[in-house]
């Protein structure tokens, strides 16, 4: 396998569909070797790898499941062996925390700790402990970029679960930012609004009047692609976002403004 020693290399998680599958072939366009991480479905990060090697990137793809014991041990044995491979060393410049679960049985009344536990192993602690794991890796002047949510702006009491671990890693963002900046490491969130993904596929595709409802939210008038948030990131995560750290940025279309 090729070697590309001082290559920008990034990690993505749950970039087998999606906004991260958008992310990992914004990054890959954009020169960095990308490790696509995918929690069950191999076969989707497979297909992510292949596009992004057909049209010229570099790529290579790494299993492991969040919320369950020895995730980020999994996450950090795949990403080792994927760099040394791939790179030829192990360093990280790029991490992007997205995978998530949306699953929530709020309002409150309705959330038991079967519900809300797991929405807190996958959505902050598995990501906690991931950037913790990857410190040691990650090269000065490098990038932490969480996919927050609009939810913890805009009040959904049936999300409770979901914005409230989404605000954890605001938190989160603002904290290791101020800690980090002396290495030159930028911490931002990214927080999407209504996005056309496989996600909401089941409410807003082919349905015309949820599209119309959700589009009518935005002041930009539609519903957001993945694209849309990937370029957000791919900002963020090059040379010209090095002076942006600390922030949420809102990637909503100006939703409920």
């Amino acid at each position: 396998m090729e070697q590309r020693t001082s290559t920008r290399t990034a990690l993505v998680t749950g970039a087998g569909r999606g906004i991260g599958r958008a992310i990992a072939e914004r990054l890959a366009a954009d020169g960095l070797l990308v490790a696509v991480h995918y929690g069950r479905s191999e076969h989707a990060a497979a297909e992510v790898v292949a596009g992004i090697r057909a049209r010229g990137g570099h790529a290579f793809a790494l299993g492991a499941e969040f919320g369950v014991d020895g995730d980020v041990d999994a996450l950090h044995a795949g990403l080792d062996s994927g760099l040394r491979e791939h790179a030829g060393e192990v360093a990280l410049d790029v991490l992007v925390n997205n995978a998530a679960i949306p699953h929530s049985a709020g309002p409150i009344e309705r959330e038991t700790p079967e519900t809300f536990d797991p929405v807190f192993a996958v959505n902050v602690r598995t990501p906690f402990f991931l950037i913790q794991r990857a410190l040691p890796i990650l090269r000065d002047g490098g990038r932490i970029i969480t996919i927050s949510s609009g939810v913890t702006r805009i009040a959904l009491p049936e999300m409770i679960g979901y914005a409230m671990s989404k605000g954890a890693m605001d938190t989160m963002t603002m904290t290791l930012a101020k800690q980090l900046g002396a290495h030159g490491i930028t911490v931002n969130s990214v927080a999407p609004g209504y996005v056309d993904t496989d996600a909401n596929a089941s409410w807003l595709r082919g349905n015309p009047e949820a599209e119309r409802r959700a589009a009518g939210e935005a002041a930009l008038g539609r519903v957001g692609q993945p694209s849309d948030i990937a370029d957000v990131v791919a900002f963020l995560a090059s040379e010209d976002g090095r002076w942006v750290t600390g922030h949420l940025v809102d990637a909503t279309g100006g939703a409920r403004l």
